[in-house]
């Protein structure tokens, strides 16, 4: 089924507006993920960032894949779907024969038929990929890729906030405890 431009702007709405919302990180991680792939009308979505040596992409974040499958082993960057590592979206029509694709057994096993990989990007710097993996054989449009591509770039935002949300929680913390010592110490320093 092909999803029309006007469609596809409805969906990026909904996505932006669930990125913004207050919800906790995880939460608005996995309903990105879920959201990219309902509305592609995809099987399932996954977020791999790059490990901190850029040698491995690590599931981060997916939606209607088994664990079996998010856990068969290292995506190697070098050997799955690596051009989309050097900023291009990658349509792949059959994930079972591709030689792009590291794990093809998997895929079979898994149940997918095609993969669109599209780069995730934070300042410039290419952090991960988000795919998106469909049960029957299809062509990604130029508007699934770019829907994709837009995705992407808000997931990348709510990946920062994520972090920084993550990071403020645990300095604020720090801080309680900091002071709470800090109390204790005043308090129980001698008589006033």
């Amino acid at each position: 089924m092909e999803m029309s431009k006007e469609y596809y702007y409805h969906k990026l709405y909904e996505l932006a507006a669930m990125l913004n919302s207050s919800h906790a990180p995880d939460t608005v991680l996995q309903a990105f993920v879920e959201g990219v792939a309902k509305a592609v009308g995809a099987k399932g979505c996954s977020l791999l960032l790059l490990s901190p040596d850029r040698t491995n992409l690590v599931h981060t974040i997916s939606y209607g894949l088994s664990a079996r499958y998010v856990k068969k082993g290292q995506v190697s960057a070098d050997k799955s779907i690596a051009q989309a590592l050097d900023g291009e979206a990658v349509s792949i029509l059959d994930a079972t024969t591709d030689e792009r694709v590291q794990y093809p057994r998997e895929n079979k096993e898994e149940g997918i038929a095609s993969i669109l990989s599209v780069p995730m990007m934070q300042r410039g710097d290419i952090v991960g990929v988000v795919r998106v993996y469909t049960a029957e054989p299809h062509k990604f449009t130029a508007d699934d890729t770019y829907f994709v591509w837009a995705a992407a770039n808000l997931g990348a935002i709510a990946l920062e906030n994520a972090r920084l949300y993550d990071s403020i929680a645990k300095d604020y913390e720090a801080l309680k405890r900091d002071v709470a010592e800090w109390g204790l110490r005043i308090g129980g320093g001698g008589g006033m």
